[in-house]
C-alpha cells in the first residue's frame, strides 16, 4: 500500500473479490479515482470506497460497493456492516463491509445482481 492508495493490491479481500468479479462474462478491472473497479460497459463493483460519517470522510479499506435495485438496496442498508458510499451512492450503489465472517456466496450473488444492472443484454444472457 502506498500513501496514495487506500488499499493493498494484494489485500486478501480484494484478491477474493477480484476472482469473483472477473469470473463474470466480459468483466475487467481498472482503477477509478484510485479504487479498484470491476466493469463491463459500466462499473458494477468498487473496492474500498469511502463514506461520510458526521461530515467527515472515513476510509473504508475492506468494502465492496454494488449497484442494486432500490428494494434490495434498502433491505441491505438495514444490515450491520452496510453503508452508503460517497460519490457513487446517487447511482444506486451500496457498500458492505468485508471481514472474516463474510459470506462469499452472498457476495457472489450481489456481484451478479449488480452485473445484471449494468452489463449489456448479451453479457447478461451469457450468465445462463
Amino acid at each position: 500500500m502506498t500513501e496514495h492508495e487506500p488499499f493493498d493490491l494484494d489485500d486478501p479481500y480484494l484478491v477474493r473479490l477480484r476472482s469473483l468479479a472477473l469470473a463474470l462474462p466480459g468483466a475487467a478491472e481498472k482503477l477509478v479515482v484510485g479504487h479498484p473497479a470491476f466493469y463491463t460497459r459500466k462499473v458494477f463493483a468498487y473496492f474500498a470506497m469511502s463514506r461520510k460519517v458526521d461530515g467527515v470522510w472515513e476510509n473504508r479499506p475492506n468494502t465492496v460497493s454494488v449497484v442494486l435495485p432500490e428494494d434490495e438496496r434498502l433491505a441491505l442498508l438495514e444490515r450491520a456492516g452496510a453503508s452508503i458510499p460517497g460519490y457513487i451512492a446517487k447511482s444506486g450503489f451500496v457498500s458492505l463491509d468485508l471481514d472474516e465472517d463474510t459470506d462469499w456466496d452472498e457476495i457472489a450473488e450481489l456481484l451478479e445482481e449488480s452485473f445484471r444492472q449494468t452489463a449489456g443484454v448479451r453479457l447478461v444472457r451469457a450468465l445462463g
